[in-house]
């Protein structure tokens, strides 16, 4: 597939969106951005089992290559294949999200705002929770098997070519990462979309995405995590996120200004000064949290919060989310800001409020304290590392009131179990510690000692798999009469929090 047949450089070209006339209402002054008539909806194609037997074919010759967690920290190979492909990349806006936590999420909202703006969108997150195609989405929901399929033969001999170079220059052949990702822009180059989401996968400087040359990059709160790779201070992993942000001149039309904006989240001081240092080198405008926009009010809500917002053009009032917790509202913050910088509102020009709002009310972050079951409440988060684990024992300690809340844990290998069972100890009443089916998991049974340490002997539970924790964790819940006003959580991981979704019988999304 040669992305030259359906590229859209000449839209890309010139302005993405129109300014209009500006209205006066009640909010006041606010842009009318010319939106795209609406279309039809995308059709939705049933997935049969031979679909799934043709994705699991693909999948089993995918994982041949190098997993996520094996990195060789090049561009060159993305690069090759870009230009193999005639680089599908650079036929469409983007907006590009790197962080430590809050990435996937965030890219959801951005997503849910611009289809609101009647933008076709093209989404890339990682990992996946249940099915492989939920990395990529056009529309807002995962590509159909049929078509991952399909791209995955247009681009193959393309990805041959590049790992036969690659290799002949003494590198490996390309990763499954960098074939997804590869996948991901053929993807959207094919469809064509409006503008793409993407999330980084690790790090930001020479993650695989980081071929795309992106409207606006946004950074999301950096902490410590994947310091085998990224380096062992928070500044050495901020200088690593920060990478996405780059110089946007165009070396042949030096007397038009470029369009370059970062939106930095809330930061550690030592990881913000980095960031703000490496957007000065390259000519990007800087929006901060807590300085150029933020979150002015957020108060519980049945099945979420209502905030208030205050973006680069003023505040956004009466927003109601579907997600809990303050880090939830601190990411819509951000993701209102991106959206803002991509279609150039500011102070008098601010988006439409009535459409930011059915943007956020749509916004589905599946795995993210997502409720599965009622009575006993049971949810699920993908928190897997200490600082996330943090925000979501923050979350169920402000929005819910529970008399007792059983967690269910398992954790991977290579991440801090210790900080995460230290960060959940003082919101859970007992744990109950299990083991999911990744070979990276950690083994219950040291997951267990480590618990017993945190939590106590009497507090802690076990069991080897996830269905037995679950069942435990929920009879645990019920007990002594109190089912009302008991809970469970399970988190952990991704990968925890994917099979719960399945073992519940939610459809990926």
């Amino acid at each position: 597939m040669d992305a030259h047949d359906h590229n859209h450089d000449h839209d890309h070209e010139i302005e993405h969106f129109n300014l209009g006339e500006l209205k006066l209402s009640e909010e006041g002054l606010s842009l009318p951005i010319d939106i795209h008539a609406e279309g039809e909806k995308p059709e939705t194609r049933e997935i049969t089992a031979e679909d799934l037997a043709a994705l699991a074919e693909v999948e089993a010759e995918l994982d041949l290559r190098w997993s996520e967690v094996t990195i060789d920290p090049t561009l060159s190979r993305m690069e090759i294949l870009m230009d193999l492909l005639g680089n599908p990349e650079r036929s469409f806006p983007a907006i590009h999200v790197a962080g430590t936590n809050g990435k996937t999420s965030t890219v959801r909202m951005i997503e849910s705002l611009m289809r609101a703006f009647h933008r076709r969108t093209g989404r890339t997150t990682s990992p996946h929770l249940q099915l492989v195609t939920e990395r990529i989405a056009l529309d807002g929901q995962p590509i159909h098997p049929r078509d991952y399929v399909r791209i995955w033969n247009e681009i193959k001999p393309y990805v041959e070519m590049a790992d036969t170079i690659s290799e002949k220059e003494g590198g490996p052949k390309l990763s499954k990462f960098e074939v997804l990702t590869a996948m991901a822009y053929a993807a959207f180059a094919d469809a064509p979309v409006d503008v793409a989401v993407v999330e980084v996968g690790l790090g930001g400087r020479w993650d695989a995405t980081n071929v795309i040359n992106a409207d606006v990059a946004v950074v999301t709160p950096v902490g410590l995590d994947h310091t085998d790779y990224l380096g062992d201070t928070v500044e050495e992993i901020a200088a690593e996120k920060a990478g996405i942000i780059k110089s946007r001149w165009d070396t042949d039309d030096l007397l038009t200004p470029p369009d370059n904006v970062a939106i930095i989240g809330e930061q550690d001081p030592a990881a913000l000064q980095v960031i703000l240092e490496h957007a000065i080198e390259t000519d990007a405008a800087v929006a901060r949290a807590g300085s150029e926009f933020g979150v002015v009010d957020s108060t519980i809500a049945v099945g979420g919060q209502q905030l208030t917002l205050r973006g680069l053009a003023g505040e956004y009032p009466e927003i109601f989310l579907p997600l809990s917790g303050e880090h939830q509202a601190r990411n819509a913050a951000t993701a209102l800001a991106a959206v803002e910088a991509f279609f150039g509102a500011g102070p008098g020009r601010s988006l439409d409020l009535d459409t930011v709002k059915e943007g956020f009310a749509t916004v589905q972050s599946p795995g993210r304290l997502e409720r599965v079951r009622t009575a006993p409440t049971v949810f699920i988060d993908a928190a897997h590392n200490p600082h996330g684990a943090t925000a979501l024992g923050q979350a169920l300690a402000r929005d819910f009131d529970f008399s007792r809340l059983i967690g269910v844990v398992s954790v991977l290998g290579d991440k801090d179990a210790r900080g995460v069972l230290t960060a959940l100890e003082s919101h859970l009443s007992e744990i109950v510690v299990t083991q999911n089916t990744s070979p990276r998991a950690l083994h219950y049974e040291d997951l267990a000692d480590l618990a017993r340490e945190i939590f106590g002997e009497e507090r802690v539970h076990v069991s080897s798999n996830l269905p037995g924790a679950v069942e435990l964790a929920v009879e645990l819940a019920e007990e002594n009469g109190i089912q009302s006003g008991s809970g469970v959580i399970i988190t952990g991981s991704v990968v925890t929090a994917g099979e719960a979704r399945t073992l519940f019988g939610k459809e990926p999304c």
